[in-house]
């Protein structure tokens, strides 16, 4: 069973930073041929697309964070990042990290991530 384990969440201030790391238990070979994504989803609101990155490195973001968020990944390490700079209240949420390969889809258990104005 595959297993991703998300950390790097907190409290942290508008316009400050915050690295998320998710760890995917799977061997090298899957993870290096899998799709990456983050996910968040606000009190109230639907869960949404953030950025994913796929197995061939291409990205795609979220309009709203565009120009914020970077997501990148190591394969040697079975991990996948979200860099977010400038955070803004409205980025508050639990983010989650998921991982698809073969048509099936898995997801790690969520890190808050709070902002505060």
């Amino acid at each position: 069973q595959v297993e991703l384990v998300e950390s790097g969440g907190g409290l942290v201030q508008a316009g400050g930073s915050l690295r998320l790391s998710c760890v995917v238990s799977t061997s090298t070979m899957i993870f290096v041929m899998s799709d990456m994504g983050w996910y968040r989803q606000a009190p109230g609101k639907q869960r949404e697309l953030v950025a994913r990155i796929n197995s061939g490195g291409n990205t795609e973001y979220a309009d709203s964070v565009k120009g914020r968020f970077a997501v990148s990944g190591n394969n040697a390490k079975n991990t996948v990042y979200l860099q977010m700079n400038s955070l803004k209240p409205e980025d508050t949420a639990v983010y989650y990290c998921t991982q698809r390969f073969q048509s099936r889809t898995h997801w790690g258990q969520g890190t808050q991530v709070t902002v505060s104005s």
